[in-house]
């Protein structure tokens, strides 16, 4: 890898280990072997590659989103929506209660939003992207079959909802919900059906 590469993935450790907002240039320069120097040259600024980790390390956990295994084949799942709907969140949840240290830096940069225009800047240009992805992840649809208004609709409530149990993990890590209780929600929202006992 050249210095580029080397300070984006210093960046992405940093992220991780300390923070976003505490992370200093000295920081990544440390966990990237590169030089001073070379964060300007690169990137323009600490800040400028502070976002980019942010942006990359995103986008790879939700490529890896994308690339769980389905559950049941289409037929199964046209039969049982929630039951799939279930499964699948339960293998997202799996990866939110494994991976702590990216979910704290996630839920980090959401509260820095509203202050760092930069940043908001910079997540706002991919996050439409994340809709594919995220309709891929939980319902098999590939990213040329889903038109647009899908896309926003549907992947801003998987974005919701996803968003939302980040945040849970982090203040209540031992009450989370499964995907079988999110589906017995879904369905009293939609149908007002009382969930019954486990």
């Amino acid at each position: 890898m050249g210095h580029r590469e080397d300070l984006l993935e210093g960046a992405k450790r940093c992220l991780l280990e300390k923070g976003y907002a505490r992370t200093t240039a000295r920081d990544i320069v440390a966990a990237s072997g590169a030089n001073l120097a070379s964060i300007g040259y690169h990137y323009g600024s600490k800040d400028a590659l502070m976002r980019q980790a942010v942006i990359a390390s995103t986008e790879e956990w939700g490529a890896g989103l994308a690339r769980m295994p389905a559950a049941g084949d289409e037929a199964e799942r046209d039969a049982d929506p929630l039951g799939h709907f279930a499964a699948v969140w339960d293998r997202v949840l799996q990866r939110i209660a494994t991976e702590p240290q990216f979910i704290a830096a996630q839920v980090e940069v959401l509260g820095l939003l509203p202050r760092d225009a930069g940043l908001r800047e910079a997540i706002g240009e991919v996050l439409p992207e994340g809709g594919e992805e995220l309709l891929a992840a939980f319902e098999g649809v590939p990213d040329t079959e889903a038109d647009p208004e899908t896309v926003r609709v549907v992947g801003s409530f998987y974005r919701a909802l996803l968003t939302g149990l980040m945040v849970q993990s982090l203040l209540t890590p031992d009450r989370m919900p499964t995907g079988r209780d999110l589906a017995a929600a879904l369905r009293r929202v939609t149908t007002g059906d009382v969930p019954g006992p486990a």
